[in-house]
């Protein structure tokens, strides 16, 4: 076996705290390290700070290099990213779905393009700052490679790790995955680096801090159309409500419990993790379910609410004007300019006012341009209970363990990023994946990245 100082290591260095002290433990490791410096974006006029943040980047970057005594590059891999991440994140909103380009851009740019330039260069490995770990178990059929979530429940970052694979896992590896934050913090301060207080980055991965509306604006059109709100009256009547309630009432492990339709928790800072105090529903009744009343379970909601106008006559001279007859179901309350800008959960930007509580987003209506949304989080439209992910959309970091037509398993999975995990039944069928969660999910939006966790090994992320 090499020792450390044959294995030429390079790291991805970004001029944040993490990659930096990333670089300084494989220093002292003894490894052959080199930094490499991306810059993935080239407009400025994007960013709300309207400079250009890659050249501070670069140069904070090339300080700790020379601190830490690494040959630094510098590389533009700007062509790619917008191929391979922007035009992605532009296609995805189009069609009314939400994409997290950060996920893209660890499996297209850090751990494809930016792995073959490190390659060239002779790495025989490429680190980041990455906030999770991995493990190398010795299989005889070779090595077999594991994420594992960071040491820092507070800054875990596997769930942008999710789409990678066995052969990308290979060649990887993550420094500070076992060190709490503080202590990066710390040990960047001890050894005096130009980054060890230099805020973290914030907004779209290489871009920076975006007005995602005016980012998105560079393809996207502008478009009015209308902001419906639904009422509760909506779901009283609507077979597809009615179907999720009676399939998950028939499906429960105590038959005289009540099923829970709306989220138990208020928002992402506020939520706590979904402790195992036993899953609700029969494994056995579950496995009875055909794979159309799945199809069907994952659904969500859609709304089609007509509008009907009346004439009335208004003021001395009795003009006559047109209103919007009353709708127990709803009613048009506002303005937008396109609802291909909006998405599920979102309630800043709606400029929506008169309501006691937050007004969210609960579906976008792209071919009618159409949002729909709800008052409060407890609004019905806010939760769901399953989601699926089509059968090409299913990755396994450890193909050993993928599931098998059938086959029923207990997981916990999250649905976004810094969410906490949540208790999950999950189904494989000839149509795809079915994530069944113990508790109603809120927010749940299509596009984003369902991940699942055995302890805190991730095995695998779909497209919702």
């Amino acid at each position: 076996m090499k020792e450390n100082a044959e294995i030429k290591v390079c790291i991805g260095l970004s001029g944040g705290v993490d990659s930096s002290v990333a670089a300084l433990l494989l220093k002292q490791q003894g490894y052959d390290v080199f930094a490499l410096f991306m810059q993935n974006w080239h407009d400025a006029s994007t960013t709300l700070h309207g400079d250009c943040e890659w050249e501070e980047d670069r140069f904070v970057a090339e300080m700790v290099a020379r601190k830490i005594g690494i040959p630094f590059y510098f590389v533009d891999l700007s062509k790619e990213y917008r191929q391979r991440v922007v035009d992605y994140m532009f296609d995805e909103y189009e069609k009314g779905r939400t994409p997290n380009p950060d996920v893209l851009c660890n499996r297209e740019i850090k751990f494809d393009a930016f792995l073959k330039c490190a390659r060239k260069l002779g790495a025989d490995f490429v680190a980041t700052g990455h906030y999770c770990r991995k493990v190398t178990t010795d299989t005889p059929d070779g090595p077999v490679y594991s994420i594992l979530a960071g040491t820092d429940p507070n800054k875990d970052q596997s769930y942008f790790l999710c789409q990678l694979t066995q052969e990308q896992l290979s060649y990887a590896m993550f420094p500070v995955g076992d060190i709490i934050k503080p202590e990066v913090r710390r040990l960047a301060q001890e050894a005096d680096l130009p980054s060890a207080d230099k805020k973290d980055s914030q907004g779209i991965c290489f871009v920076g801090k975006v007005d995602l509306p005016t980012f998105l604006q560079q393809k996207l059109k502008p478009c009015e159309g209308d902001i419906v709100e639904v009422y509760d009256a909506y779901y009283a009547d609507n077979e597809q409500y009615a179907f999720m309630k009676d399939t998950l009432e028939s499906i429960m492990a105590d038959e005289t419990a009540q099923v829970k339709m709306i989220t138990d928790y208020v928002s992402e800072d506020k939520a706590s993790p979904s402790e195992p105090s036993g899953c609700p529903f029969s494994t056995e009744k579950i496995a009875l379910l055909s794979d159309e009343s799945l199809l069907r379970l994952s659904r969500q909601v859609r709304y089609d609410i007509d509008f009907e106008t009346e004439t009335y006559r208004s003021g001395r001279k009795h003009i006559k004007k047109t209103r919007y007859k009353d709708n127990p179901y709803g009613k048009i309350i506002g303005r937008h300019d396109g609802a291909q800008f909006y998405t599920i959960g979102q309630r800043k930007g709606l400029n929506v006012g008169g309501h006691k509580d937050s007004v969210f987003v609960i579906e976008t209506d792209i071919p009618r341009n159409i949002i729909y949304v709800g008052e409060g989080h407890t609004h019905k439209g806010l939760s769901r209970s399953c989601l699926r992910i089509a059968p090409e959309e299913i990755h396994w970091i450890r193909p050993d363990l993928a599931m098998h037509e059938g086959e029923i398993r207990r997981y916990k999975v999250r649905i976004r990023y810094r969410q906490p995990l949540q208790q999950a039944t999950v189904i494989m069928r000839s149509n795809g994946m079915f994530i069944l969660f113990d508790t109603p999910q809120r927010g749940i939006t299509p596009g984003q990245f369902a991940v699942w966790y055995d302890g805190d090994e991730m095995l695998g992320s779909g497209v919702i």
